[in-house]
Protein backbone atom coordinates (compact mmCIF):
# COMPACT_ATOMS: atom_id res chain seq x y z
CA UNK A 1 0.00 0.00 0.00
CA UNK A 2 1.17 3.86 -0.37
CA UNK A 3 2.47 5.38 2.36
CA UNK A 4 -0.32 6.40 5.32
CA UNK A 5 -0.92 9.87 5.87
CA UNK A 6 0.68 10.88 9.47
CA UNK A 7 0.43 14.88 9.76
CA UNK A 8 -0.67 17.97 11.58
CA UNK A 9 1.02 16.51 14.13
CA UNK A 10 -0.01 13.80 17.08
CA UNK A 11 0.81 9.98 17.39
CA UNK A 12 -0.16 7.05 15.24
CA UNK A 13 -2.22 6.04 18.39
CA UNK A 14 -4.26 9.37 18.48
CA UNK A 15 -4.55 8.84 14.06
CA UNK A 16 -6.16 5.42 14.89
CA UNK A 17 -8.44 6.58 17.77
CA UNK A 18 -9.27 9.66 15.97
CA UNK A 19 -10.31 7.52 12.71
CA UNK A 20 -12.24 4.75 14.30
CA UNK A 21 -14.12 7.59 16.66
CA UNK A 22 -15.27 10.05 13.62
CA UNK A 23 -16.55 6.49 11.35
CA UNK A 24 -17.97 4.98 14.35
CA UNK A 25 -19.96 8.35 14.91
CA UNK A 26 -21.18 8.26 11.09
CA UNK A 27 -22.35 4.71 11.07
CA UNK A 28 -24.61 6.30 14.35
CA UNK A 29 -25.83 8.91 12.03
CA UNK A 30 -25.00 8.24 7.88
CA UNK A 31 -28.14 8.05 6.28
CA UNK A 32 -29.11 7.51 2.85
CA UNK A 33 -27.33 5.00 1.24
CA UNK A 34 -23.85 4.85 -0.72
CA UNK A 35 -24.48 8.45 -2.65
CA UNK A 36 -25.54 10.02 0.66
CA UNK A 37 -22.44 8.30 2.59
CA UNK A 38 -19.84 9.22 -0.06
CA UNK A 39 -21.16 12.95 0.53
CA UNK A 40 -20.82 12.94 4.32
CA UNK A 41 -17.17 11.45 4.06
CA UNK A 42 -16.51 14.25 1.73
CA UNK A 43 -17.89 16.64 4.00
CA UNK A 44 -15.68 15.35 7.46
CA UNK A 45 -12.62 14.19 6.04
CA UNK A 46 -11.94 16.74 2.99
CA UNK A 47 -13.68 19.60 3.85
CA UNK A 48 -13.44 19.27 7.63
CA UNK A 49 -10.62 17.49 8.25
CA UNK A 50 -8.39 17.78 5.29
CA UNK A 51 -6.87 13.89 5.73
CA UNK A 52 -7.11 14.42 1.57
CA UNK A 53 -7.53 16.49 -1.40
CA UNK A 54 -10.40 16.53 -3.62
CA UNK A 55 -8.74 14.72 -6.38
CA UNK A 56 -7.23 11.52 -3.84
CA UNK A 57 -10.93 11.61 -2.78
CA UNK A 58 -12.16 10.96 -6.42
CA UNK A 59 -9.37 8.72 -7.26
CA UNK A 60 -10.57 6.43 -4.25
CA UNK A 61 -14.55 6.68 -4.99
CA UNK A 62 -13.74 5.57 -8.49
CA UNK A 63 -11.30 2.37 -6.86
CA UNK A 64 -14.09 1.92 -4.78
CA UNK A 65 -17.04 1.95 -7.82
CA UNK A 66 -14.45 -0.48 -9.90
CA UNK A 67 -14.81 -3.19 -7.00
CA UNK A 68 -17.54 -4.79 -5.50
CA UNK A 69 -18.70 -5.10 -2.25
CA UNK A 70 -20.85 -2.17 0.04
CA UNK A 71 -18.59 0.98 -1.71
CA UNK A 72 -19.58 2.89 0.98
CA UNK A 73 -17.38 0.80 3.57
CA UNK A 74 -14.27 0.49 1.23
CA UNK A 75 -14.20 4.18 1.43
CA UNK A 76 -14.17 4.49 5.18
CA UNK A 77 -10.99 1.32 5.04
CA UNK A 78 -9.07 3.38 2.51
CA UNK A 79 -9.54 6.49 4.06
CA UNK A 80 -8.64 5.05 7.36
CA UNK A 81 -5.79 3.46 6.00
CA UNK A 82 -4.25 6.82 4.55
CA UNK A 83 -5.21 8.54 7.97
CA UNK A 84 -3.66 6.01 10.51
CA UNK A 85 -1.87 2.98 8.41
CA UNK A 86 -3.19 -0.81 8.75
CA UNK A 87 -4.92 0.30 12.28
CA UNK A 88 -6.72 3.00 10.58
CA UNK A 89 -7.88 0.52 7.71
CA UNK A 90 -9.36 -2.10 10.10
CA UNK A 91 -11.21 -0.10 12.90
CA UNK A 92 -12.38 2.76 10.08
CA UNK A 93 -14.73 0.03 8.35
CA UNK A 94 -15.22 -1.60 11.68
CA UNK A 95 -16.05 1.33 13.25
CA UNK A 96 -18.82 2.34 10.36
CA UNK A 97 -20.25 -1.12 10.26
CA UNK A 98 -20.71 -1.81 14.15
CA UNK A 99 -23.73 0.59 14.98
CA UNK A 100 -25.34 -0.35 12.18
CA UNK A 101 -25.22 -4.04 13.13
CA UNK A 102 -26.13 -3.71 16.38
CA UNK A 103 -29.06 -1.62 15.54
CA UNK A 104 -30.30 -3.95 12.82
CA UNK A 105 -30.00 -6.79 15.06
CA UNK A 106 -32.19 -5.11 18.18
CA UNK A 107 -34.98 -4.43 15.57
CA UNK A 108 -34.58 -8.22 13.93
CA UNK A 109 -35.41 -9.41 17.87
CA UNK A 110 -38.54 -6.80 17.59
CA UNK A 111 -39.58 -8.35 14.36
CA UNK A 112 -38.90 -11.99 15.13
CA UNK A 113 -41.56 -10.96 18.44
CA UNK A 114 -43.98 -9.16 16.36
CA UNK A 115 -43.19 -10.84 12.80
CA UNK A 116 -43.29 -7.22 11.04
CA UNK A 117 -40.96 -4.23 10.65
CA UNK A 118 -40.85 -1.21 12.88
CA UNK A 119 -43.03 1.58 11.58
CA UNK A 120 -40.33 3.63 9.39
CA UNK A 121 -42.07 5.92 7.48
CA UNK A 122 -42.31 8.83 9.27
CA UNK A 123 -38.39 8.49 9.78
CA UNK A 124 -37.66 7.91 5.92
CA UNK A 125 -40.22 11.17 4.88
CA UNK A 126 -38.08 13.25 6.79
CA UNK A 127 -34.59 12.09 5.93
CA UNK A 128 -35.11 11.58 2.47
CA UNK A 129 -35.05 15.36 1.51
CA UNK A 130 -31.81 15.87 3.41
CA UNK A 131 -30.00 13.59 2.09
CA UNK A 132 -30.81 14.62 -1.77
CA UNK A 133 -29.37 18.05 -0.19
CA UNK A 134 -25.91 16.56 1.22
CA UNK A 135 -25.27 14.59 -2.10
CA UNK A 136 -26.38 18.12 -3.93
CA UNK A 137 -23.93 19.64 -2.32
CA UNK A 138 -21.33 16.93 -2.36
CA UNK A 139 -21.90 16.81 -6.41
CA UNK A 140 -20.85 20.56 -6.81
CA UNK A 141 -18.03 20.30 -5.12
CA UNK A 142 -16.82 17.41 -6.85
CA UNK A 143 -17.86 17.90 -10.22
CA UNK A 144 -15.07 21.04 -10.05
CA UNK A 145 -12.27 18.40 -10.25
CA UNK A 146 -14.01 15.48 -12.08
CA UNK A 147 -15.30 17.65 -14.73
CA UNK A 148 -12.27 18.54 -16.29
CA UNK A 149 -12.68 19.58 -19.68
CA UNK A 150 -15.09 18.94 -22.52
CA UNK A 151 -14.56 15.76 -23.04
CA UNK A 152 -15.61 14.20 -19.36
CA UNK A 153 -18.52 16.46 -19.54
CA UNK A 154 -19.73 15.16 -22.56
CA UNK A 155 -18.84 11.46 -21.25
CA UNK A 156 -20.89 12.50 -18.16
CA UNK A 157 -23.42 13.61 -20.10
CA UNK A 158 -23.10 10.29 -21.84
CA UNK A 159 -23.56 8.14 -18.81
CA UNK A 160 -26.53 9.79 -16.84
CA UNK A 161 -28.32 9.43 -20.53
CA UNK A 162 -27.50 5.57 -20.86
CA UNK A 163 -27.75 5.12 -17.18
CA UNK A 164 -31.45 6.09 -17.78
CA UNK A 165 -32.15 3.76 -20.24
CA UNK A 166 -31.19 0.89 -18.45
CA UNK A 167 -27.20 0.58 -18.88
CA UNK A 168 -25.74 -1.42 -16.53
CA UNK A 169 -23.91 1.00 -13.69
CA UNK A 170 -20.31 -1.46 -13.75
CA UNK A 171 -20.68 -1.68 -17.54
CA UNK A 172 -20.66 2.35 -17.70
CA UNK A 173 -18.21 2.58 -15.16
CA UNK A 174 -15.12 0.39 -16.88
CA UNK A 175 -16.54 1.33 -20.42
CA UNK A 176 -16.06 4.81 -19.47
CA UNK A 177 -13.03 4.92 -17.91
CA UNK A 178 -11.73 2.75 -21.39
CA UNK A 179 -13.92 5.16 -23.44
CA UNK A 180 -11.92 8.17 -22.16
CA UNK A 181 -8.55 7.06 -21.71
CA UNK A 182 -8.83 5.31 -25.60
CA UNK A 183 -10.12 8.84 -27.01
CA UNK A 184 -7.51 10.90 -25.14
CA UNK A 185 -4.52 8.42 -26.40
CA UNK A 186 -6.28 8.70 -30.28
CA UNK A 187 -6.10 12.71 -30.00
CA UNK A 188 -2.36 12.34 -28.92
CA UNK A 189 -1.65 9.68 -31.72
CA UNK A 190 -3.58 11.03 -34.76
CA UNK A 191 -1.07 9.57 -37.23
CA UNK A 192 -2.70 5.89 -36.40
CA UNK A 193 -4.77 4.69 -38.72
CA UNK A 194 -5.76 1.09 -37.30
CA UNK A 195 -6.04 0.46 -34.37
CA UNK A 196 -7.95 -3.06 -33.04
CA UNK A 197 -8.89 -3.20 -29.56
CA UNK A 198 -11.30 -5.45 -27.54
CA UNK A 199 -13.47 -5.11 -24.21
CA UNK A 200 -14.21 -7.85 -21.79
CA UNK A 201 -17.41 -6.52 -20.01
CA UNK A 202 -17.76 -7.49 -15.81
CA UNK A 203 -19.27 -10.65 -15.87
CA UNK A 204 -21.83 -11.35 -12.94
CA UNK A 205 -23.06 -14.03 -10.74
CA UNK A 206 -25.64 -16.45 -11.93
CA UNK A 207 -27.53 -18.22 -8.84
CA UNK A 208 -28.76 -21.61 -9.98
CA UNK A 209 -32.11 -22.28 -8.77
CA UNK A 210 -32.07 -25.90 -6.83
CA UNK A 211 -34.39 -27.56 -4.21
CA UNK A 212 -34.96 -26.22 -0.66
CA UNK A 213 -32.09 -27.15 1.59
CA UNK A 214 -32.26 -27.22 5.40
CA UNK A 215 -30.11 -24.47 6.99
CA UNK A 216 -26.78 -24.93 8.47
CA UNK A 217 -24.46 -21.80 9.35
CA UNK A 218 -21.58 -22.81 6.83
CA UNK A 219 -24.10 -22.26 4.07
CA UNK A 220 -25.09 -19.12 5.53
CA UNK A 221 -22.08 -17.69 6.03
CA UNK A 222 -20.67 -18.74 2.57
CA UNK A 223 -24.01 -17.39 0.69
CA UNK A 224 -23.05 -13.95 1.93
CA UNK A 225 -19.56 -14.42 1.11
CA UNK A 226 -20.27 -14.80 -1.98
CA UNK A 227 -23.07 -12.29 -2.40
CA UNK A 228 -20.72 -9.29 -0.69
CA UNK A 229 -17.63 -10.86 -3.39
CA UNK A 230 -20.24 -9.65 -6.55
CA UNK A 231 -22.41 -7.26 -5.36
CA UNK A 232 -22.54 -4.20 -7.55
CA UNK A 233 -25.03 -1.72 -7.23
CA UNK A 234 -27.07 -0.12 -4.31
CA UNK A 235 -30.10 -1.79 -2.69
CA UNK A 236 -32.51 -2.60 -5.42
CA UNK A 237 -29.44 -4.61 -6.59
CA UNK A 238 -28.67 -6.46 -3.12
CA UNK A 239 -32.72 -7.10 -2.94
CA UNK A 240 -32.51 -9.16 -6.53
CA UNK A 241 -28.89 -10.91 -4.46
CA UNK A 242 -30.88 -11.88 -1.27
CA UNK A 243 -33.96 -13.12 -3.18
CA UNK A 244 -32.05 -15.37 -5.52
CA UNK A 245 -29.88 -17.15 -3.00
CA UNK A 246 -32.29 -17.22 0.31
CA UNK A 247 -35.52 -17.24 -1.70
CA UNK A 248 -35.68 -19.25 -4.93
CA UNK A 249 -32.80 -21.42 -4.16
CA UNK A 250 -32.04 -22.41 -0.44
CA UNK A 251 -36.20 -21.41 0.30
CA UNK A 252 -34.91 -20.05 3.71
CA UNK A 253 -36.96 -17.34 3.58
CA UNK A 254 -39.78 -15.21 1.86
CA UNK A 255 -40.24 -12.39 -0.28
CA UNK A 256 -41.46 -10.27 2.35
CA UNK A 257 -38.78 -10.95 4.81
CA UNK A 258 -36.19 -9.70 2.31
CA UNK A 259 -38.19 -6.42 1.55
CA UNK A 260 -38.42 -6.09 4.99
CA UNK A 261 -34.77 -6.38 5.41
CA UNK A 262 -34.18 -3.95 2.71
CA UNK A 263 -36.30 -1.64 4.17
CA UNK A 264 -34.10 -1.94 7.90
CA UNK A 265 -30.88 -1.13 6.12
CA UNK A 266 -32.33 2.29 4.65
CA UNK A 267 -33.86 3.24 7.73
CA UNK A 268 -30.69 2.53 9.79
CA UNK A 269 -27.92 4.59 9.49
CA UNK A 270 -24.39 2.84 8.10
CA UNK A 271 -24.40 0.57 5.03
CA UNK A 272 -27.51 -0.69 3.73
CA UNK A 273 -25.66 -3.86 3.56
CA UNK A 274 -26.86 -4.63 7.23
CA UNK A 275 -29.52 -6.17 5.68
CA UNK A 276 -27.44 -9.20 6.03
CA UNK A 277 -27.25 -8.97 9.94
CA UNK A 278 -31.04 -8.62 10.05
CA UNK A 279 -31.63 -11.82 7.28
CA UNK A 280 -28.76 -13.60 9.55
CA UNK A 281 -30.69 -12.74 13.15
CA UNK A 282 -33.98 -13.68 11.34
CA UNK A 283 -32.53 -17.50 9.98
CA UNK A 284 -29.78 -18.24 12.99
CA UNK A 285 -29.97 -15.38 15.89
CA UNK A 286 -27.11 -13.58 17.33
CA UNK A 287 -24.55 -15.90 15.61
CA UNK A 288 -26.29 -16.62 12.22
CA UNK A 289 -26.05 -12.30 12.55
CA UNK A 290 -22.69 -12.39 12.88
CA UNK A 291 -21.82 -15.02 10.51
CA UNK A 292 -23.80 -12.89 7.88
CA UNK A 293 -22.04 -9.65 8.59
CA UNK A 294 -18.72 -11.11 8.21
CA UNK A 295 -19.79 -13.17 4.76
CA UNK A 296 -21.06 -10.00 3.59
CA UNK A 297 -18.52 -6.81 4.41
CA UNK A 298 -14.78 -9.35 4.58
CA UNK A 299 -14.43 -9.29 0.70
CA UNK A 300 -14.63 -5.25 0.96
CA UNK A 301 -11.53 -5.35 3.39
CA UNK A 302 -9.75 -7.95 1.10
CA UNK A 303 -10.65 -6.36 -2.29
CA UNK A 304 -9.53 -3.01 -0.63
CA UNK A 305 -6.59 -3.63 0.76
CA UNK A 306 -5.34 -5.49 -3.09
CA UNK A 307 -6.51 -2.65 -4.76
CA UNK A 308 -5.05 0.51 -2.43
CA UNK A 309 -1.22 0.19 -4.18
CA UNK A 310 -2.74 0.66 -7.41
CA UNK A 311 -4.88 4.11 -7.36
CA UNK A 312 -1.46 6.04 -7.27
CA UNK A 313 0.15 4.28 -9.68
CA UNK A 314 -2.94 4.31 -11.70
CA UNK A 315 -2.38 8.41 -11.17
CA UNK A 316 1.07 8.23 -12.30
CA UNK A 317 0.53 6.57 -15.76
CA UNK A 318 -0.80 8.75 -18.35
CA UNK A 319 -3.20 6.02 -19.91
CA UNK A 320 -4.19 4.58 -16.56
CA UNK A 321 -4.63 8.74 -15.53
CA UNK A 322 -6.99 9.07 -18.06
CA UNK A 323 -9.07 5.99 -17.26
CA UNK A 324 -9.52 6.92 -13.85
CA UNK A 325 -10.58 10.60 -15.06
CA UNK A 326 -13.04 8.67 -17.23
CA UNK A 327 -14.22 6.20 -14.12
CA UNK A 328 -14.62 9.80 -11.70
CA UNK A 329 -16.58 11.60 -14.44
CA UNK A 330 -18.45 8.40 -14.45
CA UNK A 331 -19.30 8.19 -11.03
CA UNK A 332 -20.22 11.07 -10.34
CA UNK A 333 -22.72 10.94 -13.88
CA UNK A 334 -23.99 8.07 -11.64
CA UNK A 335 -24.45 9.68 -8.19
CA UNK A 336 -26.67 12.56 -10.61
CA UNK A 337 -28.73 9.73 -11.44
CA UNK A 338 -29.68 8.13 -7.93
CA UNK A 339 -30.46 11.73 -7.26
CA UNK A 340 -32.79 12.59 -9.51
CA UNK A 341 -34.23 8.88 -8.80
CA UNK A 342 -34.38 9.77 -4.78
CA UNK A 343 -36.03 13.39 -5.42
CA UNK A 344 -39.07 11.33 -7.38
CA UNK A 345 -39.97 9.58 -3.91
CA UNK A 346 -38.48 12.07 -1.05
CA UNK A 347 -40.65 15.39 -2.57
CA UNK A 348 -44.16 14.07 -2.24
CA UNK A 349 -45.75 17.10 -1.06
CA UNK A 350 -45.14 20.86 0.23
CA UNK A 351 -43.68 20.08 3.71
CA UNK A 352 -41.23 17.69 2.20
CA UNK A 353 -39.90 20.10 -0.28
CA UNK A 354 -39.54 22.71 2.13
CA UNK A 355 -37.65 20.15 4.21
CA UNK A 356 -34.91 20.15 1.22
CA UNK A 357 -34.80 23.52 0.43
CA UNK A 358 -34.12 24.58 4.18
CA UNK A 359 -31.72 21.69 4.10
CA UNK A 360 -29.95 23.02 1.40
CA UNK A 361 -29.63 26.26 2.72
CA UNK A 362 -28.17 25.06 6.13
CA UNK A 363 -25.91 22.86 3.76
CA UNK A 364 -24.42 25.52 1.36
CA UNK A 365 -24.30 28.53 3.50
CA UNK A 366 -23.74 27.42 7.17
CA UNK A 367 -20.73 25.25 8.84
CA UNK A 368 -22.94 23.08 10.67
CA UNK A 369 -22.22 19.63 10.70
CA UNK A 370 -24.68 17.55 7.91
CA UNK A 371 -24.76 14.68 10.70
CA UNK A 372 -26.55 17.29 13.25
CA UNK A 373 -29.13 18.24 10.11
CA UNK A 374 -30.13 14.23 9.48
CA UNK A 375 -30.03 14.08 13.19
CA UNK A 376 -32.81 16.47 13.57
CA UNK A 377 -34.60 14.85 10.18
CA UNK A 378 -34.82 12.10 12.30
CA UNK A 379 -36.29 13.86 15.35
CA UNK A 380 -38.55 15.51 13.22
CA UNK A 381 -40.15 12.17 11.95
CA UNK A 382 -40.25 10.63 15.47
CA UNK A 383 -42.95 13.90 16.39
CA UNK A 384 -44.84 13.02 13.66
CA UNK A 385 -45.68 9.95 14.20
CA UNK A 386 -46.16 10.08 17.96
CA UNK A 387 -48.34 13.06 17.29
CA UNK A 388 -49.84 11.79 14.01
CA UNK A 389 -49.55 14.65 11.11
Amino acid sequence: MVEPMYKEGGSKNSKVKEVFFLFLWMGFTAFGGPAAHTAIFYDQVVRRRKWVDDQRFLDLLGATQLIPGPNSVEMCTHLGFLRAGWAGFALGGIGFILPSMLMVMGLAYVYTLYGSAPQIAYVLYAVKPVVIAIILSALWSLSKKAIKDVGTGLLAAAVIALNILGVDNVFLLLGGGVVFAVAKWLLEHKDLKNLSFSFLPATFLTISKATVSEFNFSTLFFSFLKIGSVLYGGGYVLFAFLRSEFVERLGWLSDQQIIDAIAIGQVTPGPISTAATFLGFILGGIRGALLATLGMFLPSFILVAATNPLIPRMRASPWFSAFLDGVNASSLALMAVVVWQLAAAAFVDLPAVAIGLVSTALVIFTRINTTWIIFAAVMYGVVRFFLGF
